[in-house]
């Protein structure tokens, strides 16, 4: 009998044990439990160790982390009729455990139901070009609207992103083939730019060279120029001395000096190569009987004697050496400097103007 007893006592101590066991609830720091008795909400729970009378009570915990949602991807189609698949990441959390719990059955699903046709709606009103560059527009219009509609179910939507926009293959191929088409003009235009610069660069350094070897040539020609003019001065003014000099020294001479002188010419006539020598005797008469009929005397002693005698000033003044190298040393002053370096420079670019002129003398007519 007291055996009987013992083992009643035991087993009422382990029912009391497991129905204490039963009650016990423990709430994680994270979490709100929400407690119902018998169909009627009690009240909140806060975190930490709590005891409920079992098998009456039930505990519902909600997380009030924020949680990572998973749009699915959808097929769109954009304003512009471009079908194009889009998928998106909800960031929620739970301000509001009453609500989110006894106001929507599964918030969750809520939320991503929610946000699939509103990110319908927004897409639907876009085209595809502003699909892609304007993300942050679509995220911003997203929350709003997941915002202003979930806060009756207790949730805050902290943020909206939309994770990939995949439009279909036939509109990749178009948008390949456009942005193809996009670069080739930009290529082209940059292309034909830069062979636009290249030939005004080409022109100028032409024009440039053909100005400056213009210039030398017309420097050149001038001092050519005045060097011919200051040789043809000097050899004037040296023939016209010797004229003179021959004048003075043939004014003393009488007739029969001049007939010993045009005697020597005869002689140098007589050794030349000529095997007949032709003296016009009548000739020279004849001349001398005109001379004499045109009034013509001839010299007497007397009019030598009485001719005006000529001294050295007829010979003028006499160009010195310091003249003549003071005139050279005025033409080198004005011949410019050049350097090698522009020598070669020169050449340079009177080749490159030949090698044109005769690209331009040979080329085809168009």
């Amino acid at each position: 009998m007291a055996f009987i007893e013992t083992l009643i006592t035991i087993f009422l101590i382990l029912v009391i044990i497991v129905i204490f066991a039963k009650g016990v609830v423990i709430i994680q720091p994270y979490e709100q439990g929400l407690q119902v008795r018998l169909g009627k909400y009690i009240g909140r729970m806060n975190p930490g160790f709590r005891w409920i009378v079992p098998f009456v009570s039930d505990v519902i915990k909600l997380d009030l982390r924020t949680l990572v949602i998973d749009v699915p991807s959808q097929e769109v189609i954009t304003k512009d009729n471009s079908p194009t698949n889009v998928d998106a990441i909800i960031y929620i959390r739970v301000i509001d455990p009453e609500k989110a719990y006894f106001e929507v059955s599964n918030y969750r699903i809520a939320t991503v139901a929610l946000a699939q046709t509103s990110l319908r709606g927004i897409i639907g009103d876009m085209e595809l070009d502003e699909v892609l560059y304007n993300r942050d527009v679509i995220n911003t219009k997203l929350r709003d609207i997941l915002d202003r509609e979930t806060v009756q179910w207790g949730v805050k939507v902290e943020r909206v992103e939309i994770k990939e926009v995949d439009p279909v293959e036939t509109v990749k191929n178009a948008m390949t083939e456009q942005t193809a088409a996009e670069r080739a003009r930009r290529a082209a235009i940059l292309r034909a730019d830069g062979e636009k610069r290249s030939a005004i660069l080409k022109a100028e350094g032409l024009r440039q060279s053909m100005i400056l070897e213009a210039e030398g040539e017309r420097q050149s020609k001038v001092l050519r120029a005045e060097g011919e003019r200051l040789s043809r001065i000097l050899q004037a003014q040296g023939q016209a001395q010797g004229l003179r000099i021959l004048s003075v020294g043939a004014a003393p001479l009488d007739n029969r000096s001049m007939t010993v002188l045009t005697l020597d010419a005869l002689k140098v006539m007589a050794n030349g190569q000529a095997t007949k020598i032709i003296f016009p005797f009548e000739l020279s008469q004849l001349i001398r009987q005109g001379a004499k009929f045109l009034g013509g005397t001839e010299e007497t002693a007397a009019d030598i004697v009485g001719r005006p005698t000529m001294d050295e000033s007829i010979l003028g003044d006499m160009p010195k050496p310091d003249t003549v190298d003071a005139i050279l040393k005025e033409i080198q002053d004005a011949v410019p400097k050049v350097t090698e370096d522009e020598l070669k420079d020169t050449s340079k670019r009177r080749l490159t103007v030949d090698t044109i002129k005769g690209d331009d003398t040979t080329s085809p007519l168009v």
